[in-house]
């Protein structure tokens, strides 16, 4: 009779997950498979694949573009990374100050709006505010006597651009997880500490960060996977440029696959990328357990 009941309940929560079972496989599971096999073949889509070997992956190392773009990702992981995680949890740290809940829904708002608008409608506006002639940035630059800045025609002032637009449209994600992060810690950990002579400084470094440090680390593990795979701010903002100045690997891929039609390159290209990120995850994960805490007692 128990077997009779744990085999239906097995079948009955087999049932239920069976729709979000058959979404992955279809979606996830079915393109990655494709993916691998496509990564040692020649591909363009319009004709059957052709079994090539390690053909990619000798074209891989030689591909003196591909390593151009992964020095520009690394730029972006070394600017946006530092930038969302800190910045956000400054502004989150602000907001989440004692002023009245109103205020906070308000601000809430304002540093959230931006993630739910339309990247490419917003990186219109953006274009003509980066304009270097006409755009309105370098119009205020120049009420205070600077030159006007070639912000999408220089190397040097692309990636500048580049985190503008960034801060702007995804500083709202780090700072939610912060702000709820923040919101989730007693407050009697900081009344005690108080009474106890601590400074704001001290009870910053002794309270909030241990007991926020799971969401830094979810905020650090999200933003530097995001950052290696960036596409939308390059392509919408510089498209790549100057040259091949601020072309992303995501944006590399994009182009041999829908531009050269090799679908077959392009997969080993998604490849490489898949397991770095994959390495540079579990490296997080394995240091993790020396700084997080997940203990709240």
């Amino acid at each position: 009779m128990l077997v009779n009941r744990t085999r239906s309940n097995m079948i009955i929560g087999l049932l239920f997950l069976a729709p979000a079972l058959l979404f992955f496989i279809l979606f996830i599971g079915e393109p990655v498979v494709a993916t691998l096999y496509l990564s040692f073949t020649k591909y363009n889509v319009l004709t059957p694949s052709r079994w090539t070997g390690f053909a990619n992956v000798k074209h891989l190392f030689s591909d003196s573009r591909l390593w151009l773009t992964y020095g520009n990702t690394l730029k972006y992981i070394a600017i946006l990374t530092p930038m969302h995680a800190i910045l956000g949890l400054l502004i989150a740290l602000a907001v989440n100050r004692n002023i009245s809940k109103g205020w906070k829904y308000v601000y809430r708002t304002i540093f959230y709006f931006p993630v739910l608008a339309t990247s490419a409608a917003v990186a219109v506006a953006w274009q003509f505010i980066f304009n270097t002639d006409f755009g309105i940035l370098n119009y205020f630059l120049g009420k205070f006597g600077i030159d006007p800045i070639p912000w999408m025609q220089s190397p040097n002032w692309v990636y500048l651009a580049v985190a503008i637009y960034s801060f702007w449209k995804f500083i709202g994600n780090a700072f939610l997880y912060y702000l709820i992060g923040l919101q989730s810690i007693p407050e009697a950990l900081y009344e005690a500490a108080e009474i106890d002579g601590a400074s704001s400084i001290q009870r910053f470094f002794a309270i909030t960060v241990p007991m926020l440090s799971p969401t830094i680390f979810f905020v650090l593990v999200t933003t530097l996977i995001g950052a290696m795979q960036i596409f939308d701010e390059p392509y919408l903002i510089t498209s790549g440029g100057p040259g091949d100045a601020s072309r992303s690997v995501n944006m590399y891929i994009y182009e041999v696959a829908f531009q050269h039609h090799d679908m077959g390159y392009a997969s080993m290209l998604s490849l490489s990328l898949f397991l770095l990120i994959l390495c540079v995850t579990i490296i997080q994960f394995s240091f993790s357990h020396k700084w997080v805490n997940y203990d709240r007692e």
